[in-house]
């Protein structure tokens, strides 16, 4: 009879303890690992993508579904094996639900192993190399893909007078994806790609480049460098008299990001790039995020980076939401494929099939509006798939 009595007092212990296994789940804090560089060279993006993730955040709040939402950021000081050695940490001390960030390539595939083993959603809110999402079935991009922006400016030349162009590229898998891309659309449109320059990807030297460049006198330069090195090519290329020379510069976002274009001077008027965000988008929901975040970071503009982080959290948020504050790996997976939402940028779906953004590609020039530097969009192509993933 005792035997009997224990028995069923244990099972009922057992059945209230699988009972409270939910309500244990949502009292623990859902928490996001922020991977950054916020110091080093791509300190810029780091900054950028911090305060936009701050700032959802402010403006959404810090509970979803019930579930309260931790923000870890840490510092990867731009290195991969960093990278590495950070996402290990937090998956394993931390119990993160989602690893983010990855403001440069290297460091987003460094973690994709991690992301798959554990079955953690790795939100690329930055790298730009199209083949990132095949690294991981649990990768989803919130930014963009070079060969995405780069066809618009491949098409866009041909018909505006630019024949012969020299393309300048960093040395690592954005800049190979932009290279490619455009020298194969540009010479299908009828142009000549005479020459491939690749500059190192850490303490570039673009001098001897624009000079080579200004010796073979073509129509235009196309260029990619990752953000935060627009600066550098900009003034450089003004100062080996390119301009003067009758080379006009076409070039990725990237060149003229908003984040440092105003330091860029005058020098820069007039530039053509394509690119999926500008901070001049003339939209309200684009309007009222450029307010509030300059307003919340002592008057910083928002640039692409920014945009990637603000939609990465809200993929999250969206994600914690439709699975009931579980925050269960696949499920968020699998929420976060096929959203559609209005984004700063525009229009925007996660592709159900690849994981990256769908989203419309904006043809801009520099423009001067009250005294400040803006990419000033003069024509868009619509929703815009990743080129390098074309039947897939």
């Amino acid at each position: 009879m005792h035997k009997r009595a224990f028995l069923r007092t244990a099972a009922s212990a057992a059945v209230i303890a699988l009972a409270t296994l939910p309500a244990l789940a949502q009292t623990t804090p859902f928490k996001i690992g922020l991977i950054l560089p916020m110091t080093g060279q791509a300190a810029s993006t780091g900054r950028q993508i911090e305060a936009a993730a701050r700032l959802y955040m402010a403006q959404n709040g810090d509970t979803v579904a019930g579930r309260k939402v931790e923000l870890i950021i840490k510092d990867d000081t731009g290195l991969p094996d960093v990278s590495k050695r950070i996402a290990q940490e937090l998956v394993v001390n931390d119990k993160v639900g989602v690893l983010a960030g990855f403001g440069l390539t290297p460091l987003a595939l460094a973690v994709a192993l991690i992301a798959t083993q554990s079955k953690t959603p790795e939100i690329v809110m930055a790298a730009a190399t199209s083949s990132i999402t095949e690294a991981s079935p649990f990768v989803v991009r919130s930014s963009f893909t070079l060969p995405q922006v780069t066809v618009s400016m491949a098409d866009w030349a041909p018909k505006n007078g630019i024949k012969k162009v020299v393309t300048l590229v960093s040395d690592y898998g954005p800049g190979l994806d932009a290279e490619k891309f455009f020298k194969e659309r540009f010479t299908a449109n009828g142009g000549e790609v005479t020459e491939s320059l690749r500059v190192p990807l850490r303490n570039p030297d673009f001098a001897p480049f624009l000079q080579k460049v200004r010796d073979a006198r073509p129509d235009a330069l196309f260029v990619f460098v990752p953000s935060g090195n627009g600066a550098a090519v900009m003034k450089q290329f003004l100062e080996r008299g390119l301009d003067k020379a009758g080379i006009r510069m076409i070039a990725t976002g990237d060149v003229t990001d908003d984040d440092q274009l105003n330091d860029m001077g005058d020098g820069a008027l007039g530039v053509v790039t394509s690119h999926h965000y500008s901070a001049a988008h003339p939209s309200e929901v684009n309007r009222k995020f450029v307010a509030a975040f300059e307003q919340a970071n002592k008057g910083m503009r928002p640039n692409f980076m920014a945009v990637g982080g603000y939609d990465g959290m809200h993929l999250i948020y969206q994600a914690l939401k439709a699975t009931d504050g579980k925050g269960d790996g696949p499920a968020l997976l699998a929420a976060m494929k096929g959203l559609s939402f209005e984004s700063p940028r525009g229009p925007v779906t996660i592709d159900p099939q690849t994981r990256d953004v769908i989203q419309d590609v904006y043809l801009r020039k520099v423009e001067k509006k009250d005294g400040k530097l803006y990419n000033v969009e003069f024509d868009s192509i619509k929703q815009v798939k990743d080129p390098a993933k074309a039947g897939k």
